[in-house]
């Protein structure tokens, strides 16, 4: 027995009594349990919202991702596109550009070549130019040496100036190195018609002179090299004046040809009295160019005597052009009139043409009664005997 409070109890109601209390205690455990459960269900209910929301967004987040997929995968093929046809537009340009550089470099080697032979071509010129300028050098060395000599010098312009007469005139209008009765010979003698008769050209060439003239250094040099130069050319017009001149021989006049063009101009730009003295000579001063130009003039000379001379042979030659003209005249007119014959007997077949085709035609269609006799192919007496 258990004695509490005064009261005493036994083990059957301490032990209902403890259950009670126990029963008790579990109530209270559970109603607080309860409330706890409530509040943490209100306390966890937003987080729940926010769950639900944050499902939701990565719901969306994984359906974004694979959209994002989707269209990395597309871009990824239209890169991997785009890329080979890149790749295949940088082969074809590579292929053209490869081909154009190589166009152009046969091109380049073609025209190196090309360049090259060229050069070779004026290489081998310039070699043969060079070869011709040695030669050259050797000639005028040679020339000099001939130039240095009176007697050579002499002969070259005698050379020359038969050269440019054998050009200019006919070779029987001309004698070289003829005999006059003086005993002289001219270089070149012309046969002209009288007047003014036979004129004689000598050559003559004042060299040593005129280099003397052209290599002074000082005032004294130049006046001894112009005094030896007035005189040489005076002796040479009065040598020719006196030689060449001569009376009911040759003309009243002569040439003095100069082969240099440069001594020529010398004369008639420094010393114009020499000139002047030559004409009062009759003795004409001529260079290569000028006596050509003379020569010519002479030429129309020659010609139009030759023309007087044959002037006979010419008249003649016109009557028998317009006898030959005559004829032909005659003969023109017997054409024509062998033309206007046979145009009329042309005529006259057509004629009879059209009316043996008008006949055919009749005969073709029985017409036998319209085949009289037509007035028209009657034919008189007198046109069959002139037919027969």
């Amino acid at each position: 027995m258990i004695e509490i409070n005064g009261h005493s109890l036994s083990e059957m109601e301490l032990a209902a009594l403890a259950g009670g209390v126990v029963l008790l205690i579990m109530l209270v455990l559970l109603v607080l349990a309860l409330r706890a459960a409530a509040r943490t269900a209100r306390a966890t209910e937003p987080l729940v919202h926010q769950m639900a929301a944050m499902g939701q967004r990565v719901q969306s987040l994984s359906d974004g991702q694979q959209q994002l997929s989707g269209g990395l995968m597309h871009v990824s093929e239209a890169q991997a596109a785009s890329q080979k046809s890149m790749l295949e537009l940088m082969e074809r340009r590579l292929t053209d550009v490869s081909g154009k550089m190589q166009e152009n470099l046969q091109g380049s080697a073609q025209r190196t070549a090309r360049s090259l032979g060229e050069l070779h071509e004026r290489l081998v010129a310039i070699d043969k130019a060079q070869e011709n300028i040695t030669k050259l050098s050797g000639d005028v060395l040679s020339l000099q040496d001939i130039l240095s000599n009176k007697q050579t010098r002499g002969a070259f312009g005698e050379i020359q100036l038969n050269d440019i007469v054998s050009k200019a005139l006919p070779r029987d209008s001309y004698s070289v190195q003829a005999a006059l009765s003086n005993g002289r010979r001219a270089d070149v003698l012309i046969h002209l018609p009288n007047p003014p008769g036979p004129i004689v050209v000598d050559s003559k060439f004042p060299l040593e002179a005129y280099e003397a003239l052209r290599n002074a250094q000082t005032q004294g040099e130049l006046t001894e090299a112009a005094r030896m130069m007035r005189a040489a050319v005076r002796a040479h017009i009065k040598a020719i004046s006196e030689r060449y001149i001569l009376e009911g021989e040759t003309a009243d006049g002569a040439l003095m040809f100069l082969p240099s063009e440069a001594v020529y101009a010398e004369l008639h730009a420094n010393f114009p009295e020499l000139v002047r003295e030559g004409f009062a000579a009759r003795v004409w001063i001529v260079s290569p160019t000028t006596c050509m130009a003379t020569l010519n003039t002479m030429r129309a000379i020659l010609k139009d005597a030759r023309m007087r001379e044959q002037a006979g042979a010419i008249r003649r030659e016109l009557s028998l052009l317009f006898q030959d003209v005559d004829r032909l005249s005659n003969r023109v007119e017997n054409l024509d009139r062998h033309f206007g014959q046979a145009a009329r007997d042309i005529s006259e077949i057509r004629i009879s043409a059209d009316k043996a085709g008008r006949r055919a035609q009749r005969l073709d269609n029985f017409d036998f009664e319209e085949l009289a006799p037509d007035p028209s192919d009657a034919v008189p007496l007198a046109g069959r005997e002139t037919s027969s």
